[in-house]
Order: structure tokens, then C-alpha cells, then sequence
């Protein structure tokens, strides 16, 4: 059936500690593998069982491509795993349009056009079953996300300089409407800032009671070039993982301690504190600290370090990464279903959203990842524990399943936009027709995965 092809390249970076270099490496290999494999796996069942309920003859069922290592035949299919471990294949007799037909029964092309469909559609409706029953565990079992995300969108910080600045927010401020969404929480407001870099965005807030209308350009930020305007939610800053023999770790400042005060000055936001660090310089600061319902204070001196970036630049820091509150729960099988349904919707259209924008320009193409990132992010997540893991391999699922109902040759969607248009004509598209578009596609499929492959190795690198 349609190829799942992954191209994957690996950037080797010095690192100081080549131990730890190897056990990340090792977790994102392991990691990422583990996500394609049961991907991949799901994705050619679906075409598989699909074809032999309506009667196909599959010949190959293959995890991986190349040389056949090992395998066993049962009837006329060879279950098999090939070398290259980077995506896998189901052939079926008479599947390839260039092959010449025997109107042997057991051919793809044999059968009605109906059947034809539904084997190319059932690889990515199985991908979309596999991110639904996935997140369904994953919210019965372990619901974790940052608290802040379903709350309402009141602005805790903005930047000096920063779009949201030069649009006139201000903290405090409540967005209730950006674009046509109404009243949005913070989890469905950040994506419409991510994916909107450069463009208007219309905006209106409630300050007080006072409706105020204004326009958001957001600006390209990091290696993804997303789109950031400069605000941050209303949480007081936590205290995350410490880094050793800094100023924090050494004034006594301990994981999950909530910065409340810098120099008796309220902090509402971790950027609103990473400001005040900033203009405080090396100069001494007082912190008051919340700990247990207890309020402290400490004493620390900022010391100018490098930012974490990978970029070589500095800043003033005191040695912590943000912690935020979390939400953890056990969601009953009915709200986990509905909210499983409801997360697979978002991302769904997000994508759909995201396509048609990077073919128009109006999106940077590295906002996109191919192998090598993803690889990253599996490790990533997959050092988080499971749950984090699971929850990514389903929303890789989706994705999958969205870019192969595109209507590109050689992906599923191809096959069934070519399905209909025979349908509508009442007889084959030419052989010859097919040819020259399996091969133009072919090609802009070799260079579109060189391109993200670059971009991908790029970021490695900041």
C-alpha cells in the first residue's frame, strides 16, 4: 500500500559529559522507535485487514523496507522485517497502476472502486482509533497538564517592546476574543499566537470592564520561527529543577518554592521576574519565597551565565528552570473518551489549519518536523515517563493520519482523490497520466523530506 518512509539523519554534538550525550541519544533512539514502530504498525494493518475482508491478495506485510531479515509465511502473505527500520509496507496483487493486469480476482484493481477506498482509507481511520483509545487510557490512568492551560487568558506580564506591548496590553487584561475565538482559555489561545507569525491578528480585552479592540502582530521567535507576542500567563513563578553551585542552590531556594516577592515588589509572572533579574544586574536581591504556606526570604546575588539557548548568549541568573503548577487527575472512562475525542479535534484542525498556510508562505516550513525532531521529542517526552510518551505517540497518530488523507500522489489521499475523479468519469484515469504523476510526486516527496531533514539537523544547532 502507500509508504511510510522516514528519513532519519543524526547530528552528533560535543557535549562535556559523553555519558550523558550516550544515554539521551540512546532514549531518543529508543524512544522514537518505539512510537514508529507501533505507528507504522497500526497504519499498514488497517490497509491489511481491509484487504483481506474485501478479498485482495496481500503478498508482503513489511516493518521496515530493503533486505528481508526475518519472516514466516502464512498462505500467500510473508510477514516480514526488513532492514531498514524506518517505516514499513503492505503489497497487494496488482496494487501498482503500472503493473499489467491478469484480472485474477484476488487483485487490488479487480475489485470496485467502493473496496479500493475503503483499503486506502483504513490506514489513517486506524491511526485516528489508535490516538483516541490511547488518550483514553492516558486520561483514566494519569490527566496531567499545566493548571494555568484551561483557565481564562488574564494577561500576568508583558514585555516591554513586545507586540502585545506596542498593541497597548497590559497586565491584568482578560482576552475574550482573538480572531472568531470567543472567550479563549489559554491552552486554545497559544496555538492561534504560534502558527499566526507576522500576521494581524485582531484582538479584544476586557480591562476592568472597559472593552478595548486592538491588532497582534506576533513576531517569528527561535528555531521553529513560531510566533510569540511577549505576554505570559497570571502565575506567581516556581521554582523547577535547581542547577547546582548557583546562587539559588546555595542561598537555600528549593524545588516547588513559589517566588512571591522581588525586593518587597509583587512578581506575578516568571518573565516579569527574568525582567526584574535582568535590570538588578549582579546586584544583591531579596526574594520572598512561599514554601508549605510559609512565607521566607533569601538573599541572592545574580551571576551572568549562559542563557540555555544553545546560542552562546548570556543572562543574569540565579539557577532554577521554571516549575508551574500542575493538574493531576483520574478522568472516568465517559470524560476521558469525550476529552480524548475533543484533543484529537484541536490537533486535527491545527493541522489542516497549518498546511494550507506554509503553501501560501504565510507559514516558515520550519514550524514543521520531520524524523530528526521528532526523534528529539521523543526522547524528550520519553524522559518525562510514560504517560507524556503515550500522550505524544497518539498526537503523532493524528498528525499521520491527516497528512496522508492530503490529496498528494502516492499518499492514500492521492489514491482516493483518484479513486473519486474515476468514479465521477466512469472509467480509468491512462496508466500513462499515472506514471508521470507517481514519479513527479515521488520527487517532490524526496526533496520535501530533504528540506525538513536540513531544517531539522539546522535546529540541532539553534
Amino acid at each position: 500500500m502507500q509508504l511510510l518512509s522516514y528519513f532519519a539523519t543524526i547530528g552528533l554534538l560535543a557535549m562535556p559529559n559523553l555519558g550523558e550525550w550516550a544515554r539521551q541519544v540512546g532514549l531518543s533512539v529508543a524512544a522514537f522507535f518505539f512510537v514508529l514502530g507501533i505507528l507504522v504498525f497500526v497504519h499498514e494493518f488497517g490497509h491489511y485487514f481491509v484487504a483481506k475482508l474485501c478479498g485482495v491478495r496481500v503478498e508482503v506485510f513489511s516493518l521496515g523496507f530493503g533486505k528481508r531479515l526475518w519472516g514466516l509465511r502464512r498462505g500467500e502473505t510473508d510477514y516480514r522485517i526488513s532492514l531498514l527500520p524506518l517505516g514499513g509496507y503492505v503489497k497487494m496483487s496488482g496494487e501498482n497502476p503500472l503493473e499489467e493486469r491478469t484480472g485474477d480476482p484476488g487483485e487490488f484493481t479487480s475489485h470496485p472502486r467502493w473496496q479500493r477506498f475503503l483499503i486506502a482509507i483504513a490506514g489513517p481511520a486506524m491511526n485516528i482509533v489508535l490516538a483516541i483509545v490511547v488518550l483514553t487510557g492516558v486520561f483514566m490512568l494519569h490527566d496531567e497538564e499545566y493548571a494555568f492551560l484551561s483557565q481564562p487568558a488574564v494577561i500576568g506580564n508583558v514585555e516591554p517592546g513586545s507586540p502585545a506591548y506596542n498593541a497597548g496590553i497590559k497586565t491584568g487584561d482578560r482576552i475574550t476574543r482573538i480572531q472568531n475565538l470567543e472567550n479563549p482559555t489559554w491552552e486554545q489561545l497559544i496555538p492561534e499566537i504560534v502558527i499566526n507569525p507576522k500576521q494581524s491578528l485582531d484582538v479584544t480585552v476586557d480591562r476592568g470592564g472597559q472593552i478595548i479592540r486592538t491588532t497582534l502582530v506576533p513576531q517569528p521567535v527561535g528555531p521553529e520561527r513560531v510566533g510569540d507576542v511577549g505576554w505570559a500567563h497570571d502565575e506567581p513563578p516556581s521554582v523547577g529543577a535547581i542547577d547546582a553551585d548557583f546562587p539559588a542552590a546555595k542561598a537555600g531556594i528549593r524545588t516547588g518554592d513559589e517566588i512571591v516577592t522581588f525586593n518587597a515588589k509583587p512578581v506575578s509572572s516568571m518573565a516579569q521576574f527574568m525582567e526584574l533579574l535582568q535590570e538588578a544586574k549582579s546586584n544583591p536581591v531579596r526574594l520572598g519565597v512561599r514554601r508549605d504556606g510559609k512565607e521566607l526570604s533569601f538573599t541572592v546575588v545574580p551571576l551572568l551565565a549562559d542563557d540555555g539557548s544553545g546560542t552562546g548568549k548570556t543572562k543574569y541568573r540565579i539557577g532554577f528552570h521554571p516549575g508551574f503548577k500542575m493538574r493531576v487527575q483520574k478522568l472516568p472512562f465517559r470524560e476521558a473518551w469525550e476529552k480524548s475525542l475533543q484533543r484529537c479535534k484541536e490537533n486535527a484542525t491545527l493541522i489542516f489549519r497549518l498546511v494550507p498556510r506554509l503553501i501560501e508562505g504565510k507559514n516558515n516550513i520550519r514550524q514543521m518536523s520531520g524524523p530528526v525532531g521528532i526523534m528529539r521529542e521523543s526522547g524528550r517526552v520519553a524522559s518525562e515517563g510514560w504517560p507524556p510518551l503515550l500522550e505524544f505517540l497518539a498526537l503523532l497518530s493524528i498528525s499521520l493520519a491527516v497528512l496522508n488523507v492530503l490529496p498528494f500522489p502516492i499518499l492514500d489521499g492521492g489514491l482516493m482523490l483518484m479513486l473519486l475523479i474515476e468514479g465521477v468519469m466512469r472509467r480509468d484515469i491512462k496508466v500513462e497520466v499515472k506514471e508521470r504523476l507517481y514519479q513527479a510526486a515521488f520527487v517532490c516527496l524526496i526533496l520535501f523530506a530533504a528540506v525538513i531533514t536540513f531544517f531539522d539537523v539546522a535546529k540541532f544547532h539553534g
